[in-house]
């Protein structure tokens, strides 16, 4: 599938920093151990590359990207991340709905899938990169401070109709990665980003689709239908 194996990749780049900078402090301990200085202990080499291990493990889990089982059938609207549903509400969106619309906010723990996907097919007509703050995702209203891209979607299914995706940066999360560009074309499901370490995404749809999820919903990105236009 398009974009599969980037966020392994983005997995062995933080790993391969990590190990430098084990192997740059051992060194520096072995020199201080050298000049006459007791820096240098079994228990410090261990530590540390035991620290590094535990890093290893723990960022091939969170950089986790399995395929999804996309779900078939007309004018579906899916999550296009994995985590909890903790915002179903009307908003207003400017930029790109152009206006009033519903909302559907997915918070993303340090435990969850942190690939998105594309929530329907269609085209990338609207992609806005806004620096900004690094509050706690956990914080619902860090869309609006908190460093964030949004994504407007030009729906081919059902055609004409307007989606929005904020991919929002949180406390640990300082890295928004996208995989696409404007005017590129997306498949629904398709791989589209990767967020680093906890964050938000938040969907917004036209007033007429019906919402098929529920606060404290857990979705998978790729597979859980949110909404439907009937």
């Amino acid at each position: 599938m398009k974009h599969s194996g980037k966020a392994v990749l983005a997995a062995l780049r933080l790993i391969g920093l990590a190990g430098a900078a084990v192997i740059a402090l051992l060194v520096g301990a072995l020199l201080a151990k050298v000049i006459g200085t007791f820096l240098l202990q079994h228990y410090l080499i261990w530590t540390l590359v035991g620290l590094w291990v535990l890093f290893t493990v723990f960022t091939f889990y969170f950089f986790r990207d399995p395929n999804p089982m996309v779900p078939a059938g007309p004018d579906l609207v899916i999550a296009p991340g994995h985590g909890k549903v903790d915002v179903i509400d009307t908003t207003t969106e400017t930029e790109f709905m152009g206006g009033e619309c519903q909302r559907i906010s997915i918070f993303l723990s340090v435990i969850d899938v942190h690939v998105q996907c594309a929530p329907v097919m269609g085209r990338v007509a609207f992609f806005q990169h806004t620096p900004g703050q690094y509050l706690s995702a956990m914080k619902t209203d860090s869309a609006q401070f908190n460093e964030n891209v949004l994504i407007g979607l030009d729906a081919a299914e059902p055609r004409g109709e307007k989606i929005g995706v904020r991919l929002i940066a949180g406390l640990i999360a300082r890295r928004i990665v996208p995989w696409i560009a404007q005017n590129d074309t997306v498949q629904r499901g398709e791989r589209i980003s990767l967020i680093q370490f906890g964050s938000r995404v938040e969907v917004y749809l036209p007033r007429r689709a019906k919402i098929k999820v529920k606060l404290g919903d857990k979705v998978i990105g790729g597979e859980t239908v949110i909404a439907a236009f009937d």
